[in-house]
C-alpha cells in the first residue's frame, strides 16, 4: 500500500486532474490512498473572502465558484455536485459579517472548503472514467486534533482510528489534506502545507510501503531553481538532511512531513506530476550515498533578527528560560539561535502567523537591551559530509567574503549537518548563487 499526495498545482486545471488520474491509475495495483490539497490559489481566495466579509460586510464567492464550476464543466461532470459546499461557504461568510469574527477558528472553517471541494471533483472524475473511488473528509476517518486553530496537532489515539477507518475501504480513498476537527467537532487545520503532513500521518498509521509527495518540480533540488538555474535534482537524501532543508526554506516539503515517516522508517518520494517518468528524490532514514560536503542550499526570506543583551544576567541562571517564556507566551517560533553568557541572537519569521512582534519586543525589553533588524534572510547549507570534512566551513565563508557579503549571525546545528547564517535580504540570491557554483559547478 502507498500514500500519494497531490498539491494544488496538480489539481489546478482539468488537464492536471486528468493527468493525476492517469498517475494514480498506474499505481492502482499498489492500493493507493490519495490525499489532495485545494485547487491552486483557492485557499488564498477563501481567506481573502473571509477578510472581505469581516472588513466590509460583503459576501463574495463568485470567483471561487467560477473556478470550480469551470473545472466541472471541462471534466464533463455534474455542475451541481458542489452546491451544498458552496451554499455552506456563503452561510459561514454571512456569519462572519453578522458576528464580526475573523478569528483563527473562523479562518479554519473557511479554509476547509478548498480541500472539501477539490476532493469531490477528483472523486467524481475518477468514477466517470471507471477508476472507482470514494471521498473522505479527513475528520471523518480519525483526524482529531487539539484546538490550536491554524496549526493543530493530532490527539493521542488518532492514528489508530485512521487505520481502523481506512482498513475497511475497498475503493480508492480520496482524502482531504490539511483539515481535521477537534474533540468538540470544530474544524481545525494542520497549518499551511499541512496536506503533506496528512499524507505522512496516513502513511504512518497504515505502515505504508512508501509515501509519495507529487508536486511541480523534479524532487528536492540542490537549490531553488528560480534563483539558481543550474540547480539539479538530488536522487536520494537522508531524513535528517531533508528535515533541515524543509525547516530552513525548501518549498518542496512541509517540515512536519518528515516526522511520522521517520518514526516508521517509511521512504518518502518527491515526484513531479508534470514529469511523472522522472524518479524524483527518495528520502530515507540513512543514506549510504549521501556523503557530499553540501547536498543542498536553501534560503528563507522575510526574517527578523533579535539581539538581546543583559549584563544583569551574568553568572545568573535562568536567562534563557525567562527569554523563551516570552516567545512561548506570544506563540512565536524561533528559526535560528546563537548565544553567549549575557546575549542571545535569534531569528523569527517576520510574518509569524499574524502574531504581533511589537508586543514581543516590548516584553523582551524588560529582560535586557534589544536590537531588532528586519529585512534579513537565512541561507542554510545542508550535507551529511560537512561534519567529516576538514575546512568545509572555511571554504563556505571564504566564498561569502570573496563576494563582499556581510554576515550578521552564524548558527550550526548539533548534528553538524547544517550551517546557517543571516544576510541582508538584498544579498540573499547572490549568496546562494555563488555558493551553489562553488559546490555544484555551473
Amino acid at each position: 500500500m502507498i500514500v500519494m499526495k497531490f498539491g494544488g498545482s496538480s489539481i489546478g486545471s482539468a488537464e492536471r486532474i486528468k493527468n493525476l488520474a492517469e498517475i494514480v491509475g498506474a499505481y492502482k495495483v499498489k492500493k493507493p490512498v490519495v490525499v489532495v490539497s485545494a485547487v491552486s490559489g483557492i485557499t488564498d481566495m477563501l481567506i481573502d473572502a473571509a477578510d472581505l466579509a469581516f472588513k466590509t460586510g460583503k459576501v463574495e464567492t463568485k470567483e471561487i465558484e467560477k473556478r470550480h464550476r469551470e473545472l466541472l464543466s471541462e471534466l464533463n461532470l455534474d455542475k451541481n455536485i458542489l452546491d451544498s459546499e458552496l451554499q455552506e461557504l456563503k452561510e459561514i461568510l454571512e456569519v462572519i459579517v453578522k458576528i464580526k469574527d475573523n478569528s483563527a477558528k473562523m479562518i479554519d472553517i473557511i479554509s476547509s472548503f478548498g480541500e472539501r471541494m477539490s476532493s469531490r471533483i477528483v472523486v467524481a472524475y475518477f468514477n466517470s472514467i471507471n477508476l472507482k473511488a470514494q471521498n473522505y473528509d479527513a475528520f471523518d476517518i480519525g483526524f482529531i486534533t487539539d484546538s490550536n486553530f491554524g496549526a493543530a496537532e493530532l490527539v493521542p489515539g488518532a492514528e489508530k482510528r485512521i487505520k481502523q477507518s481506512l482498513s475497511k475501504v475497498n475503493l480508492i480513498p480520496i482524502v482531504t489534506g490539511f483539515i481535521a476537527k477537534n474533540e468538540e467537532g470544530q474544524i481545525t487545520t494542520l497549518g499551511r502545507g499541512g496536506s503533506d503532513y496528512t499524507a505522512a500521518i496516513i502513511g504512518s498509521a497504515l505502515d505504508a510501503g512508501e509515501i509519495q509527495i507529487w508536486t511541480d518540480v523534479d524532487g528536492i533540488m540542490t537549490s531553488d531553481p528560480r534563483i539558481v538555474k543550474e540547480a539539479k535534482s538530488i536522487p536520494e537524501i537522508s531524513f535528517d538532511e531533508a528535515a533541515e532543508l524543509a525547516t530552513f526554506g525548501a518549498k518542496v516539503l512541509h517540515p512536519k512531513t518528515i516526522l511520522p515517516a521517520v518514526k516508521k522508517n517509511i521512504p518518502v518520494r518527491v515526484l513531479n506530476t508534470f514529469n511523472p517518468s522522472d524518479n524524483g528524490t527518495t528520502i530515507v532514514k540513512e543514506c549510504e550515498n549521501c556523503k557530499d560536503v553540501v547536498r543542498s542550499i536553501s534560503l528563507k526570506k522575510n526574517i527578523t533578527l533579535f539581539n538581546i543583551t543583559s549584563t544583569r544576567m551574568l553568572l545568573v541562571h535562568g536567562f534563557l528560560a525567562r527569554l523563551f517564556e516570552v516567545f512561548n507566551k506570544h506563540k512565536v517560533s524561533v528559526d535560528m539561535l546563537a548565544t553567549s553568557e549575557v546575549s542571545v541572537s535569534l531569528t523569527v519569521d517576520s510574518k509569524n502567523n499574524g502574531h504581533d512582534l511589537n508586543e514581543l519586543e516590548s516584553e523582551l525589553r524588560e529582560i535586557g537591551d534589544v536590537v531588532v533588524e528586519k529585512d534579513k534572510s537565512i541561507v542554510c547549507l545542508v550535507g551529511n559530509g560537512m561534519k567529516d570534512t576538514p575546512g568545509a566551513i572555511s571554504r563556505i565563508f571564504g566564498i561569502i567574503a570573496k563576494n563582499n557579503i556581510n554576515i550578521d549571525m552564524i548558527s550550526q546545528g548539533a548534528s553538524e549537518i547544517n550551517l546557517g547564517f543571516i544576510v541582508n535580504e538584498k544579498d540573499t540570491e547572490k549568496a546562494v548563487q555563488c555558493l551553489h557554483k562553488e559546490f555544484f559547478g555551473g
